[in-house]
């Protein structure tokens, strides 16, 4: 493979189909290498009241619900060889794939925008600490502009340089954690850790969901990084290696972020997601710790913008992947930029977005997921035909099923959802909206309805089709 990824929508040929399911594992290490996860796992102390153990049980069960789902629908990328919003087209048909890939599209850009404002405060922090330069407006979009521009180098190349730079990244984040764990067990009073009270059933059962709105930001994306497998590769392999990378990062991390809080409590609401760890550790720990979770959230952000590229093309950018990649870039520059300069609180907005992000990520899910246990393949040549004449035009661009069963979905999840900047009418006094499950209502609505409904037959793909793949479900 190249340097420079040339592959757009269509399907990648068999010849070309080398990569090992054991790439999967480093890939999913880097998409979250974040100390975001370290500010929730604070927000699950202080915010939510939950004590250690309630936090380990949190850490375990998210990774495990949000990326086996990942895992499952990446198999699609096996399938069919294209990105998911192109295999979307086979579910949603031609033009009804265009509603969810815009509210995907856009969700990213705020997915883009968090993480550019992450790295940016790494970066501004190693300046603070190292240097002593403060922060002002001109060096906030001068960090934002080096962060941005690193990502569209990255993504812009694609999954060649993406799934690189993960494994090293993937090593040295786990050699510097390591370190760090052991400074925490060694300094930390365990007695107060250990010793606080448990936290309400629900607030445990919204800290699930909270940390598996992540996981599940993931899910459209998941066959873009499992389209250069063989269909010979395991099924269980490519799941195993998805929840097992991202899980050995979820953990351990959120309960870092737990046992930080136990001394550094405004961890849960500081403006500044990044510059506590610069009072916690040792100057000797802090700075290439630093550096590395900036590394790691340019590599979530690339993966993120690698995505996004693809989803852009299926909305009609007629432009090579990498150029598509740059209206992202562009985007997540900008609101990154009024982030920074203007919200008061982060972990607040983060957490308004992400329960929102779950939602309009799940809707897709349910639909695309439940498509997948009666479709065993993909025709290629169809997901790239945009006229009425292809086999994926359905009725007028659109399968009525499939678009019927996204608009529920996401409606319901709304319904039951609450977060800073919108609260749905059913979000209390019922199980799901008190416990945060405005995502799980989402997917299971657009799931079961898409099952019930009738839907257009499934088509063998034409025997002429380029880069044909047929696998067993």
């Amino acid at each position: 493979m190249s340097a420079l990824e040339t592959h757009g929508l269509e399907p990648v040929p068999e010849r070309e189909r080398t990569a090992r399911t054991g790439d999967l594992f480093p890939t999913w290490v880097a998409a979250n290498i974040s100390v975001l996860l370290l500010t929730v796992g604070a927000g699950l102390a202080v915010s939510y009241g939950l004590n250690f153990w309630q936090a380990l049980a949190v850490g375990v069960t998210a990774p495990v619900v949000s990326y086996g789902l990942v895992g499952l629908v990446s198999l699609a990328g096996r399938r069919g060889g294209a990105p998911g919003m192109a295999l979307s087209r086979a579910v949603f048909g031609q033009r009804g794939n265009l509603l969810p890939g815009a509210l995907i599209w856009v969700a990213r850009w705020g997915w883009e925008t968090i993480n550019a404002v992450t790295g940016a405060y790494a970066l501004l922090t190693v300046l603070d600490i190292v240097f002593g330069v403060h922060g002002g407006t001109a060096l906030i979009v001068v960090t934002l502009l080096l962060f941005v521009a690193a990502t569209f180098a990255i993504s812009g190349l694609g999954i060649n340089a993406v799934q690189r730079c993960t494994r090293w990244a993937s090593w040295l984040f786990g050699a510097f954690s390591v370190l760090v764990l052991a400074r925490l067990a060694v300094r930390t009073d365990w007695g107060a850790v250990l010793g606080q009270d448990a936290g309400p059933t629900s607030a445990m059962i919204t800290g699930i969901g909270l940390v598996a709105a992540g996981g599940i930001s993931w899910v459209p994306s998941s066959p873009d990084f499992t389209r250069y497998l063989p269909a010979t590769a395991s099924s269980a392999a490519i799941v195993r290696n998805t929840v097992g990378g991202a899980g050995v990062v979820v953990l351990p991390l959120v309960l870092m972020g737990v046992v930080m809080a136990s001394a550094t409590p405004d961890l849960a609401s500081a403006p500044d997601p990044v510059s506590f760890l610069g009072e916690v550790l040792p100057l000797w720990l802090a700075v290439p710790y630093l550096l590395i979770a900036l590394v790691g959230t340019l590599l979530i952000n690339s993966m993120s913008m690698y995505s996004a590229g693809f989803t852009a093309q299926t909305l009609g950018f007629r432009v090579p992947r990498h150029w598509a990649v740059s209206v992202n870039a562009v985007i997540s520059l900008v609101l990154a930029g009024v982030l920074m300069l203007a919200a008061t609180s982060f972990l607040g907005t983060f957490v308004a977005f992400l329960s929102l992000l779950a939602v309009a990520f799940s809707a897709w899910a349910g639909v695309f997921g439940t498509d997948m246990l009666r479709r065993t393949s993909y025709d290629g040549e169809a997901l790239l035909d945009t006229t009425p004449a292809g086999a994926y035009w359905y009725r007028h661009g659109f399968s009525p099923a499939a678009v019927t069963a996204w608009a529920a979905g996401l409606g319901a999840g709304l319904l039951f959802t609450r977060s800073d900047w919108f609260t749905g009418p059913l979000a209390s006094n019922n199980p799901i909206g008190s416990y945060g499950c405005g995502w799980a209502a989402t997917i299971t609505v657009s799931g079961l309805l898409y099952a019930a409904l009738p839907k257009p037959p499934v088509t063998a793909p034409t025997d002429h089709t380029p880069g044909r793949v047929d696998t067993p479900a």
